[in-house]
């Protein structure tokens, strides 16, 4: 629970991590608490009511719930339904944002790298709320992002690919340098554009890593999925995907 009286010690803003379960939202997290300015309370999530995943990466909830006790910070679910306008995303967002005001936080930690209009929607939908939004990873060149994620200790997978601009063989696949290596021209290093999510499970974000194995990949929305489940869960059931998606441009990083 977020305390509600004042700033702590040291007069550092309190903050939360806008969560996807991915590379850019984990190493923003590392990178504020190396740096050391905010005191970091807290995930946000949006979660599809309906599949019990995280919207757009697809990721199942229980290994979400991992993430959140590896990082030592609770968890902050925003459910939104399937399929969900951006008006509902939008409305179920506000009323999230209120709350943590209401508990004290007062910035909101993106993973963005450098599409502007994803930034001017993050700047323009908490304008005036009393939250502002940080972007520790902004304009960093992403090619040497992804290199500096991997070589720091980070482990990913990809858990959904774009088929229009990347192949179907690549969902499930580890997120390392011989991945790298090998995605197409045009592909950004760090799938900025969408062109693929990601699904953490190690890294100096956590204190202890995710032992995760992969399930099928499945077609689903015009994406291609890779279900991964926890190691310790084999007999996990399958589950149906859905992106549960807003906007583009409001897409958790």
């Amino acid at each position: 629970m977020i305390s509600r009286d004042g700033e702590p010690p040291g007069g550092r803003p309190r903050a939360v991590i806008s969560w996807s379960s991915g590379k850019d939202a984990a190493w923003a997290l590392a990178e504020v608490r190396r740096v050391g300015e905010l005191d970091v309370v807290g995930l946000l999530t949006t979660v599809s009511e309906t599949f019990h995943r995280v919207s757009m990466h697809g990721v199942r909830e229980e290994i979400l719930e991992r993430q959140a006790a590896s990082t030592g910070l609770p968890l902050f679910r925003v459910p939104i339904p399937y399929p969900c306008p951006n008006e509902t995303y939008e409305r179920a967002m506000a009323t999230a944002l209120e709350h943590l005001r209401d508990q004290g936080v007062r910035r909101m930690v993106f993973g963005d790298l450098f599409l502007d209009d994803v930034r001017r929607y993050r700047e323009e939908r908490l304008a005036g709320s009393g939250i502002v939004p940080v972007f520790p990873l902004w304009g960093r060149p992403t090619r040497a992002l992804a290199e500096e994620m991997i070589a720091g200790g980070l482990r990913a997978h990809l858990v959904a690919v774009d088929p229009r601009q990347l192949s179907r063989g690549f969902a499930g696949r580890s997120y390392d340098r011989t991945l790298l290596e090998e995605l197409p021209p045009g592909v950004d290093p760090c799938g900025e554009r969408g062109e693929f999510h990601t699904c953490v499970s190690a890294g100096p974000m956590f204190d202890r890593p995710l032992d995760l194995r992969r399930g099928p990949v499945v077609d689903r929305d015009g994406f291609v999925f890779a279900d991964l489940v926890l190691a310790d869960d084999a007999r996990a059931p399958p589950r149906s995907f859905g992106r549960a998606e807003p906007s583009p441009v409001g897409r958790p990083r």
